[in-house]
């Protein structure tokens, strides 16, 4: 679990990056859903849901190298992975 908290704030991190970028009034509305989604990866549901899904990964053996979280940052904001 620690391993996905630590992952979700990485990903919290470069959300927060990213806002701060978004100035134009028509950016606007992009900003306010990305601090929806920082929202929900701060609630204590999600941190839950990581923790379950780490542990039916492990149990399968199909934990990756990229934690959901920074995956799905990493996606909306374009960068790579790694």
């Amino acid at each position: 679990l620690v391993f996905f908290n630590l992952d979700t704030d990485r990903a919290l991190v470069l959300l927060e990056e990213y806002c701060k970028k978004l100035r134009k009034p028509e950016e606007q509305q992009l900003k306010k859903a990305i601090r929806k989604v920082m929202g929900i990866f701060k609630s204590s549901l999600f941190q839950a849901l990581l923790g379950s899904f780490k542990k039916k990964a492990t149990r399968h053996g199909t934990t990756s190298h990229t934690s959901l979280p920074v995956a799905l940052a990493c996606d909306v904001l374009g960068y790579p992975k790694d």
